[in-house]
């Protein structure tokens, strides 16, 4: 049996195209508009939909999502609250993928047994833990890949071919390659450099590849996309939340603030099929 990770992927290789992977904050500013804003998302042009599960310290997080995730908890946003969310989300839409992005901190905090049982009552398909290493496998990665659950895991400029093994041991569903070294959002990628990597990795898995940190716009975007197998996004879609706010409060332009960006973004992204025609 697939999960829909693997679904979306298998469709959109038949469309022969890249997916857009777009990462937003659960609870960010508040919980009732991040549900609004995660519903959005697909009709905008997100194929997959990364959920940042707020935590107090972020040590991989650049500016931009570190203040979502401070908005998110000064809202009361919980991890009970974020699995909630992917449970309203599910109740309209049941094939856009939703993948838990954040630490380990909380979901030890949970419970690993319960977390990983609530998380797939409520239509959650994978996980992105990123304080994890391999070596800690049985932790959590181990016990959701076991229940069905996709465990994506990070690549990096500085995973080498001797390392990169043991990274993709326990990986599913797809890779997630950070194009850049160093916080979320710090720079823009080289697209001639991740198109090598790419093709470094593929030489060692057959999963998708993805690649993100520093996409900001629809013309870097059709660039990653070029080589990748999908494009993720982040800091620009929690930066459009933080700039229609009003004194740290939802308006009636946050949803379509962000939803304008995606929009760019997946233009962007599936015009890079056009360019390998």
């Amino acid at each position: 049996m697939t999960t829909r990770i693997e679904d979306r992927f298998r469709d959109l290789q038949a469309e022969g195209r890249p997916a857009l992977v777009t990462f937003v904050m659960a609870g960010d500013p508040d919980h009732a508009t991040a549900l609004d804003i995660v519903k959005a998302l697909p009709a905008a042009g997100a194929d997959i939909i990364e959920l940042g599960m707020p935590f107090s310290d972020p040590m991989a997080d650049g500016p931009a999502i570190q203040k979502a995730g401070l908005r998110a908890l000064t809202a009361g946003e919980t991890l009970r609250k974020t699995l909630s969310l992917v449970r309203d989300f599910r109740s309209g839409d049941e094939k856009t993928p939703i993948i838990l992005m954040g630490y380990f901190n909380p979901i030890y905090i949970y419970g690993v047994e319960a977390f990983v049982a609530d998380a797939l009552e409520a239509g959650v398909d994978g996980l992105i833990v990123v304080d994890l290493p391999p070596e800690m496998d049985e932790e959590l990665c181990l016990p959701a890949l076991n229940a069905g659950l996709n465990f994506i895991r990070l690549a990096t400029p500085t995973t080498d071919d001797k390392r990169l093994p043991a990274v993709l041991k326990n990986t599913s569903g797809f890779v997630y390659y950070v194009s850049i070294t160093g916080i979320t959002g710090a720079a823009a990628p080289d697209a001639g450099k991740v198109a090598a990597a790419v093709g470094r990795i593929k030489g060692h898995t057959d999963l998708p590849v993805c690649v993100g940190f520093g996409v900001r716009t629809g013309e870097q975007a059709h660039e990653i996309g070029k080589a990748a197998d999908g494009v993720v996004v982040g800091s620009a879609l929690v930066g459009a939340v933080e700039a229609s706010l009003d004194d740290g409060r939802a308006t009636d332009r946050t949803v379509a603030a962000v939803t304008a960006v995606v929009a760019e973004l997946a233009a962007g992204v599936r015009s890079a099929r056009l360019a390998k025609a």
